[in-house]
């Protein structure tokens, strides 16, 4: 696997953005944060290994700071490439605050993606993706922003849908047609940072 600092080195078709030791001909590298819920920061390492990542490869932000404030957020990461922000329950909260101050501050957001942000507004003119725990959750925030969704069925408690995303089933929601892709959690999250590890 090839590191650069807190970026994982991603396929992009159009090349992009990358660290200066980077060859940008056909890859681009991006940090990936990830402002968790409040709850053990077990669950967040496991999180990490379901994904197949390192915790070399991100960079997570303190459990004992309240993820929900967009202040502390914008003061403990700092982006020196575009931003993958992945982010869970009240940590959805402080997330889409901090992403959109970094747009408008000219910070290249590759994708933001909600794990269970339920009631979370989530609008902004960057890659916005909702992953829910079950349908009710799914439904019911579909009017509150967010494109291109994931929801488990069946159905599993809040907390599972972090630590064990990768043996959480469910359907892909396009939004203009009836879901009917069913993939994993984990697949669908990948999928939408735009994660591709290969061996050096």
């Amino acid at each position: 696997m090839y590191r650069v600092g807190l970026g994982i080195r991603l396929t992009s078709p159009t090349g992009g953005w990358c660290y200066p030791s980077v060859d940008c001909d056909e890859t681009s590298a991006m940090q990936i944060f990830i402002c968790p819920g409040i709850h053990s920061p077990t669950l967040t390492t496991q999180f990490v290994t379901a994904l197949g990542l390192s915790q070399q490869e991100v960079l997570i932000f303190p459990a004992d700071q309240p993820v929900y404030s967009p202040q502390h957020v914008l003061d403990f990461f700092e982006p020196q490439a575009p931003v993958v922000m992945i982010a869970f329950s009240a940590g959805v909260v402080g997330a889409i605050a901090a992403t959109r101050t970094w747009y408008d501050r000219n910070i290249p957001i590759s994708a933001l993606i909600a794990i269970d942000g339920w009631g979370v507004p989530l609008f902004g003119d960057f890659p916005i993706y909702r992953v829910s725990h079950d349908q009710f959750t799914h439904w019911s925030s579909k009017l509150l922003g967010g494109g291109e969704s994931f929801y488990a069925d069946p159905a599993v408690d809040h907390l599972t849908m972090w630590h064990s995303p990768h043996l959480v089933r469910g359907y892909v929601d396009f939004s203009n047609r009836t879901p009917n892709r069913v993939t994993t959690a984990a697949t669908f999250i990948l999928e939408k940072a735009g994660i591709t590890q290969f061996q050096s």
